[in-house]
């Protein structure tokens, strides 16, 4: 989807530029956990990284966001929508700086959770997709795929609006048709990863199977 949906952030060619890596999935599927452990990965390489999540609750934005995930307040589905792409787009012009500056981003959830879940409300994928154009295209996502059924048995799951498993199987399904070339899919059902290694933009590998290892 990113190629469509967004355009890519490698428009400066520079082998110095950082790499945008997004983490996506359903609720409780891990990828705060496994963000962390990628950033202090990087960092431990010397590599200048940055961990970003989405929603951002400090901005004003996000502050409406998350009265609204909390149940504090109620918003029609499009206008909540609106406000998730807000939340990215006050970000891009940081984002984009950072990126050209040599620092890679790791960000736990982007435009791809905003279509998968207002699209699994019922609403049109096109008109989902269509607030994102112009962000900055992810070089790697990385899509934690685990049964709703097994995220629903994680510790806090229901303490938000969408922690819902009918609801998260829906959004599974949004997903899998979003499914793009930029995509590397990590099965909850096996044991361990496969070892693979992803080449991005600044020169470095990035060992997967370091990445998706189960947290003790």
């Amino acid at each position: 989807m990113a190629n469509n949906l967004n355009s890519n952030s490698n428009g400066n060619n520079s082998e110095s530029r950082g790499a945008l890596v997004v983490l996506e999935g359903l609720d409780r599927c891990g990828k705060t956990t496994q963000s962390s452990r990628l950033h202090k990965y990087l960092e431990g390489l010397g590599h200048a990284a940055e961990l970003w999540r989405f929603p951002d609750r400090t901005t004003s934005v996000g502050q409406m966001i998350s009265s609204y995930l909390s149940n504090q307040s109620q918003l029609d589905d499009r206008a909540i929508h609106l406000l998730f792409s807000a939340n990215r787009w006050e970000k891009r012009t940081l984002m984009e700086t950072k990126l050209k500056s040599g620092t890679t981003i790791i960000v736990d959830r982007y435009s791809y959770s905003g279509v998968a879940f207002s699209s699994a409300k019922g609403l049109n994928i096109g008109w989902c997709k269509a607030p994102e154009i112009g962000l900055l295209a992810p070089d790697l996502v990385l899509y934690l795929d685990i049964s709703p059924e097994k995220a629903a048995e994680r510790g806090g799951y229901g303490g938000e609006r969408y922690e819902q498993l009918e609801f998260q199987k829906k959004v599974q399904e949004s997903y899998r048709a979003l499914h793009g070339a930029s995509w590397k899919l990590k099965h909850d059902n096996k044991e361990a990863a496969s070892a693979f290694l992803i080449s991005l933009p600044r020169g470095f590998r990035l060992p997967c199977a370091l990445l998706l290892k189960r947290p003790a």
